[in-house]
């Protein structure tokens, strides 16, 4: 995933926004965050390779060796009816939980680019890529368990109550049961509970934050943490206490109950399993995070 085009400090392709402190996963009440709980790590992968990839082609199987939810492009910023079948049934075939990645539809921009859309369309485009992938995913036994909105999308739930709520609106027409996974403390995370859908907040172990809570624009000092020893130490950090240290040396608040590894982040898979490694040391069990019982993307037989 990439930072929303020209939305600096604002938040990365997948999401930071928000303020943090806010609980890790609640169904519309309650929350928590990682520690004896155990955490989930997330990836965004069924995206391809085109002219938005810097670097080495990214490694789903690889990464999904390692993560425990994938949140696949549902076909309007990335993926099509082929791609998301073979990442939903390598994600199942590992035990990963499955999760819908839809964005506003925007391909020659890989979904960065800020959108205007009126709310009943943006929540007709979500209904279009939930669909899109649920049937996916059955084709191959498989079922989806969350929602985790892409790019210039996420940027604007963060924040804006309409969007928000016309992705809201979305999830729920789709199936009520999804989990929606956000920001701590954004608009999307406050609103997707008020409607009574599962929400789960997550934090970034590859990203800079600022003292504000927002994640630090990529390009600018600081903005990408590409040592595994460190990411493994911000990992643990997050899953123990719930904090983790901005740029300018402040300790923030973000607690989440899912952490996120950018498939693009150079050296993504290294990162992913220093992550693995290091909340193994400290006794961090790292799984997938509950939803109405389900522990994986695999449908229970």
């Amino acid at each position: 995933m990439r930072d929303d085009a020209g939305v600096d400090g604002a938040t990365d392709g997948s999401g930071d926004a928000g303020p943090g402190g806010a609980a890790g996963t609640s169904s519309g009440g309650g929350g928590h965050g990682g520690g004896d709980e155990g955490i989930d790590l997330n990836c965004d992968l069924g995206e391809g390779d085109g002219p938005w990839r810097a670097g080495a082609p990214v490694d789903d199987e690889a990464l999904l060796r390692l993560v425990t939810s994938a949140n696949v492009a549902a076909g309007y910023h990335a993926g099509d009816a082929a791609s998301m079948r073979a990442t939903c049934a390598a994600a199942a075939a590992r035990g990963v939980g499955i999760g819908a990645h839809p964005s506003y539809r925007d391909r020659e921009g890989f979904g960065r680019r800020p959108t205007d859309l009126p709310a009943a369309e943006l929540t007709a485009q979500v209904v279009d890529q939930l669909e899109a992938l649920r049937a996916a995913a059955h084709e191959v036994g498989a079922t989806v368990r969350h929602v985790k909105p892409h790019g210039a999308l996420y940027h604007r739930v963060t924040h804006d109550g309409e969007q928000a709520a016309a992705l809201v609106a979305a999830v729920g027409a789709v199936d009520p049961a999804l989990a929606v996974l956000g920001p701590p403390g954004s608009v999307v995370l406050r609103l997707a509970a008020a409607a009574g859908l599962p929400t789960v907040a997550e934090a970034f172990v590859d990203r800079g934050y600022r003292a504000d809570g927002l994640l630090v624009p990529r390009g600018a000092p600081g903005a990408l943490v590409t040592d595994p020893a460190a990411a493994g130490r911000r990992a643990v950090g997050l899953a123990t206490t719930g904090t983790v240290t901005a740029v300018d040396g402040t300790r923030i608040a973000v607690r989440a109950a899912s952490l996120c590894v950018h498939s693009d982040t150079p050296g993504a898979a290294r990162l992913a399993a220093a992550v693995r490694a290091a909340l193994a040391a400290a006794g961090v069990p790292v799984r997938a995070f509950p939803v109405g019982g389900a522990a994986s993307g695999r449908v229970p037989a």
